[in-house]
C-alpha cells in the first residue's frame, strides 16, 4: 500500500515555461534567447542548491550583482512567473489524491521559486514541500531521496514518486522508491512493477 505520493513541481504540476517567457527574461538580462538559456541552465544546479540569486543571475549575466538589486529582482520575478502556471489537469489530480494519499512535494527550485510555492493555494493539500534549495541537495543526487524519506518517516517502499526526468526517476528507484516517469496526462496512480 503506498502511504506517500511524492510529486515533483516543474512540469509536473506546472505547465513548461512558454517560450515569450523565456524571450522576456532574455531581454532584461539584454543577451540573445539561445545565449540566455545556455547560461540559465549551465549555472542553474547551484541556484536550485541554494546559491544566492544575486550571485546566480551575476553568473548568468557574468557581471557582478550586490543582494537587492533592481535586475536581480526584476530577473527573479520573471523566472519564478515563468514556472507558475499550474496545469490544471495536475491541480484536480491532487485534489483528488488528497482524501487517499498523503501527499509531499519535491522540487530543484531555487529560494524565489520555492517561497512562491509555499504561498500557492494549492500547495496546502501537502504535508510536506521539499525543495533543494533548503536542503542544499538536489535530484538526482541519491542524499536528496535519502533525507526526504527520513523525513517523512517512511520506507522506500511507502512512497510512490512521479518525476518527468528520466534520471530522477532512476534515482529514486535505486534506493527502493517506487518511481514513475511523468508524461501528461500521466494519472498519479502507482503501477505494477
Amino acid at each position: 500500500m503506498t502511504t506517500w505520493m511524492l510529486l515533483d513541481y516543474g512540469e509536473v504540476i506546472s505547465l513548461p515555461q512558454a517560450a515569450e517567457d523565456v524571450t522576456a527574461m532574455a531581454v532584461l538580462a539584454d543577451l540573445d534567447t539561445e545565449t540566455f538559456l545556455d547560461r540559465y541552465w549551465r549555472h542553474r544546479d547551484l541556484y536550485d542548491r541554494g546559491r544566492p540569486s544575486h550571485a546566480y543571475w551575476g553568473d548568468v549575466l557574468d557581471r557582478g550583482f550586490s543582494e537587492g538589486d533592481p535586475l536581480v529582482a526584476a530577473l527573479d520575478a520573471a523566472d519564478t512567473a515563468s514556472w507558475s502556471r499550474p496545469d490544471p489537469a495536475s491541480l484536480e489530480a491532487i485534489r483528488a489524491l488528497a482524501g487517499r494519499h498523503r501527499l509531499a512535494l519535491l522540487s530543484n527550485a531555487p529560494e524565489p521559486m520555492a517561497a512562491a510555492i509555499d504561498r500557492a493555494p494549492w500547495a496546502r493539500a501537502f504535508d510536506h514541500l521539499f525543495y533543494s534549495c533548503r536542503l542544499g541537495l538536489a535530484k538526482p543526487d541519491p542524499e536528496i531521496f535519502e533525507k526526504v524519506l527520513h523525513e517523512l518517516g517512511a520506507e522506500p517502499g511507502e512512497v510512490t514518486f512521479f518525476d518527468d526526468r528520466a534520471v530522477n526517476v532512476e534515482a529514486a528507484a535505486a534506493v527502493g522508491i517506487h518511481a514513475v516517469l511523468y508524461r501528461p496526462g500521466t494519472p498519479f496512480e502507482r503501477r505494477p512493477a
